[in-house]
């Protein structure tokens, strides 16, 4: 991690988290050095982290949170997290979608964020198993009144999860049966050796099923989802062909997801592969 005094807070504290995950644990002194900021700044940051609950402070630094890989938040504890990252991403990820064509939104905080920026995108076929996701357009239709090119949307049926997700046998047979343009997928976590994971077995199969349906398939995740493992894993990087996220993902971790994916796009940046 070298030492920068101009870096955006989120940026700090993506390399902050970044360390705690990699070493197990930080002291605040190590921290000031290597960021090159004031002992107050890393404690603030650390304060910031440890109320998203991704770490945990100890006297004189941090360490990771020891969450269990069973452990699956609701919405709404998800939906406050990463704010500004999701935001972003969302608005790269909504300009991956051609009109006219059908695509698939999975359950997610990332993927209800893209849903409030497709409302307008014309002749969609959405197919999503999120109740949130189906929410925002059946809301936007109500407000807008009948209009040609409107979103038709498709919600699956199925047992709904914490995260307002519906999966089981139902959702999975729904899936099986249709196709799409592209997939665009939220995650519990992602890495290099577990791929995607969720904490919920059912929520796994249902996420196989859509990666099955999928031409292509695009994950929507922010920087804080990089070395998550969920109890179950659903599909590797390799059956990744996009990755969006947002600037807070570190250098390493960009290059070990580039090695395994064909495109990488950080929203904010500029998109090398915008013509692939």
């Amino acid at each position: 991690m070298s030492e920068n005094q101009n870096l955006l807070a989120e940026q700090r504290r993506a390399l902050i988290l970044d360390e705690v995950r990699r070493r197990g644990g930080v002291r605040v002194n190590e921290l000031t050095r290597k960021l090159g900021v004031s002992d107050m700044t890393v404690r603030r940051d650390l304060d910031a982290l440890a109320r998203q609950g991704v770490l945990e402070k100890v006297h004189g630094g941090a360490v990771p949170v020891m969450e269990a890989s069973t452990h699956e938040p609701g919405f709404e504890a998800k939906s406050g997290l990463e704010l500004t990252a999701k935001e972003d991403i969302a608005k790269a990820a909504a300009q991956l979608v051609t009109p006219g064509s059908a695509i698939a939104l999975s359950g997610g905080t990332t993927t209800y964020a893209l849903a409030h920026h497709l409302v307008d995108l014309p002749d969609l076929t959405v197919v999503t198993n999120s109740v949130r996701v189906a929410d925002v357009f059946h809301v936007a239709q109500r407000t807008s009144g009948p209009r040609q090119g409107a979103a038709t949307v498709v919600l699956t049926g199925g047992v709904r999860t914490p995260s307002d997700s519906l999966v089981g046998p139902v959702a999975d047979q729904a899936i099986a049966a249709l196709h799409f343009d592209v997939l665009f997928l939220g995650v519990h976590g992602i890495s290099a050796e577990a791929g995607l994971s969720t904490p919920n077995l059912a929520e796994a199969e249902t996420n196989r099923r859509l990666v099955q349906s999928a031409r292509r398939v695009v994950v929507v995740a922010d920087h804080t989802k990089w070395g998550v493992v969920g109890l179950s894993s659903f599909a590797a990087l390799e059956q990744v062909d996009t990755l969006v996220t947002d600037a807070g993902l570190p250098g390493a971790a960009r290059a070990e997801i580039s090695d395994h994916l064909r495109r990488l796009v950080v929203a904010g940046e500029p998109d090398e592969d915008a013509d692939i």
